[in-house]
């Protein structure tokens, strides 16, 4: 076993003298043996070892005594940290309180999601609308589900008279979902539960049936296997689901990886979007209003992202971004739908747009530096307002059904809990609705945002939060997160977990890289295959940037993200080993090489590339795979991996051989570990139980390894061990 040396800290002052008295224990890390076998990969002519092969085998009894072996280091490491059950008792009390969703109306009934504190899972509620909201009685509590939380509602959709209710659930994180069908009045289950479903939504045509998608059941692991082939369905109530009509998709020559039927809330369309990864659809249409009439061709390529958000009869309302990096919405008959009769009715504009619907109105939401902006257009195109939001911050909603007189929608930042506001949408005011009540106030934190320039001169912005009147003297606790890829973008939002962390006196600063969607498709394009880098050395500007400005130093910088940002972390560690004290990547894509070969892997080389296109996308995923970058004789800093056992959308097999790689090469005396969490996926659905136990562990391992010694709300005094 290889073992590497860590420091436990006991801190005493002598308030008299104002000395510090340093108390030094070491303990030996003993990490497992990790056995290395002689599997290669040829590329192009070049032989690529992958002596952790065998982890990739999520079934087998040795990938489950590994992981039990890894389990019991981390763990034991951790319970040496002195502080971590105040952490976690701090998590708890700030968590505790009352936390709702958006309200929204189906069928005679107002629905809402709703969490009293602490429990694993939200509850759903509803009260007759128009009646008092304080009426409310549970609909569906999933936390009835599973005792310890870990199956999770994983959508619903309500039948379009509100009295049928699908809903679908997820077993210990999986992706893979069950569909249950319930009488909303009886809230008795109707019918047999529909199986191995994946990315899938519910969709219902009037009140006789819905569509779905998912996967033929793969060979070998489901959580492991690749998943290539999407389908479409039908499923008519009171039929069993082996007598589902296939509507699209299982043609051998022509893989579609996600495709997504939805019907339009006229029930006159069925809109089809193939996909072949995560960027690009075709669209097509059928006229659900005539017997067996054919699919109808809109856009028979993969060249942009349009979908329809709208129809009035047969006058459809597309959002696409062809031709149109920001986003627009055309307008165009379905009689003749191709691209060259489209008609604008909002043109695309220097800020990102993303459209919704409600009360007859169409609200154009955009992103101003990732800041939200609302305009409210009537259906003929007419400018009627600008929404007046509560702040600088992300609103979110603004869906109604068409019939609805008011909507819902929430507004936060990363010091403003999120509250519900209810908007009237003829006179266009708002009022608030539910405000949480949590023991934090945001008079005491500030958030700004900076622009920064990166390696080659790009301007790109972040925000900074923390207490007020914070010193800059290079020495403040800063979680540096990112993302950067898949076109999403990182908007203001607040976090408890955050919270906590930021009354230990520590910084949280959220760069928004390219690969994201901030600034529209070209922004998310130069963040992508053989621009790839452009991320990471964003992500290194950002730390710099923190640096120079004397926010923090490299002694108190930790680098996190999760699933694409866990690849960041890894490609920053590994590239930049000097820059931060402590990495924590989460449920990361981290061997590039074989990322697309398991589950819907294949579908992310829009973003990626895949190293069988040529030779030279090969050679560049190889020179910033993680997993293929972990050089001997190099001190990474203190890194603690996070994945889990149930994750079929990123296979763990890249987080455990990645932890390989660092405890096998890794000099000096940083560890290096990785924390499994058991019945666990991708982070969806996840327990707040779980989050609360693996925040603590994240904060906890993160100041210690900086050589904090904390009380429970803030911090004491610093030790370098």
């Amino acid at each position: 076993m290889k073992k590497i040396l860590f420091v436990t800290a006991v801190l005493s002052i002598f308030t008299s003298c104002k000395n510090e008295t340093k108390t030094l224990n070491t303990t030996t890390i003993n990490y497992p043996e990790t056995q290395k076998v002689d599997t290669t990969d040829t590329y192009f002519g070049e032989v690529v070892p992958d002596p952790y092969r065998w982890l990739e085998d999520d079934r087998s009894e040795a990938t489950e005594s590994w992981v039990k072996s890894q389990n019991e280091v981390t763990f034991g490491y951790l319970d040496n940290i002195p502080y971590r059950n105040a952490l976690k008792e701090r998590l708890t009390k700030l968590w505790n309180y009352e936390k709702m969703g958006s309200p929204f109306v189906e069928g005679d009934y107002t629905y809402f999601y709703k969490n009293d504190g602490l429990q694993n899972q939200y509850v759903i509620y509803r009260y007759k609308t128009g009646d008092d909201p304080d009426t409310a009685e549970i609909f569906l509590d999933p936390n009835t589900f599973k005792e310890d939380g870990t199956i999770s509602l994983g959508g619903t959709s309500f039948s379009k008279d509100g009295k049928t209710l699908a809903y679908a659930i997820s077993e210990g994180g999986s992706d893979w979902r069950k569909i249950l069908v319930m009488n909303t009045e009886t809230k008795e289950i109707v019918e047999d539960t529909l199986v191995d479903i994946k990315f899938s939504g519910m969709s219902w045509y009037k009140n006789e049936g819905f569509y779905y998608s998912s996967y033929d059941k793969p060979k070998g692991s489901e959580l492991s296997a690749k998943t290539d082939q999407h389908k479409v369905y039908y499923h008519k109530l009171g039929t069993k689901q082996t007598e589902d009509a296939l509507i699209y998709g299982g043609t051998p020559q022509e893989k579609h990886r996600y495709i997504y039927g939805g019907v339009t809330e006229d029930d006159r369309f069925l809109v089809i979007t193939p996909r072949v990864s995560t960027s690009g659809n075709k669209l097509y249409i059928k006229d659900l209003t005539v017997s067996n009439a054919p699919l109808v061709e809109i856009l028979g390529h993969t060249d942009s992202d349009s979908n329809i958000i709208e129809n009035v009869g047969s006058k459809l309302f597309i959002m696409t971004n062809l031709n149109a990096p920001n986003q627009k919405i055309v307008t165009v008959d379905a009689s003749n739908p191709s691209p060259e009769n489209w008609v604008d009715f909002i043109p695309e504009t220097k800020n990102v747009l993303s459209p919704s619907t409600g009360g007859g109105y169409f609200f154009a939401k955009y992103m101003v530096d990732a800041v939200s902006k609302v305009l409210q257009y009537d259906y003929e195109g007419k400018l009627i307002r600008e929404v007046e939001l509560p702040g600088v911050g992300t609103a979110g909603g603004f869906g109604s059904k068409k019939k609805e007189k008011v909507l819902y929608y929430s507004f936060a930042n990363y010091i403003t809990p999120g509250s519900i506001y209810k908007y009237d949408i003829e006179k266009g005011t708002s009022e608030l609705f539910r405000k949480p009540s949590i023991d934090f106030n945001p008079e005491d934190y500030e958030s700004k945002q900076v622009f920064y320039k990166s390696k080659d001169g790009t301007k790109v912005p972040m925000i900074i939060t923390h207490k007020k009147g914070l010193e800059l003297n290079g020495k403040n606790p800063t979680i540096l997160y990112g993302y950067g890829g898949f076109n999403i973008s990182l908007t203001p939002s607040f976090s408890i977990a955050n919270a906590v962390w930021m009354e230990q006196g520590g910084i949280y600063a959220v760069p928004n890289l390219r690969g994201g969607g901030e600034y529209g498709k070209a922004w998310h394009d130069a963040g992508t295959k053989l621009q790839k880098q452009n991320v990471f050395d964003d992500f290194i500007a950002a730390a710099e940037y923190l640096i120079s400005e004397n926010f923090t130093s490299s002694d108190y910088l930790a680098v996190r993200g999760g699933s694409n940002g866990g690849l960041l972390v890894g490609a920053t560690m590994t590239q930049r080993p000097d820059l931060m004290k402590v990495a924590l990547p989460a449920v990361g894509v981290l061997d590039m090489l074989r990322y697309h070969t398991f589950t819907a892997g294949a579908g992310w080389a829009y973003d990626y590339g895949t190293a069988e296109d040529n030779k030279e996308m090969f050679d560049y995923l190889k020179g910033y795979s993680p997993v293929h970058n972990v050089k001997k004789g190099v001190e990474y800093p203190a890194t603690m991996v996070t994945t889990g056992d149930h994750d079929d959308r990123v296979v763990p097999a890249h987080s455990f051989k990645f932890a390989a790689e660092l405890q096998s090469k890794q000099t000096g005396n940083n560890p290096t570990l990785i924390r499994i969490e058991t019945d666990a996926g991708h982070g969806a659905g996840t327990p707040v139980s779980k989050t609360i136990e693996q925040y603590a562990d994240i904060f906890g391992f993160t100041l210690y390894n900086m050589g904090f010694s904390i009380l429970p709300t803030k911090i004491d005094e610093k030790v370098k061990g």
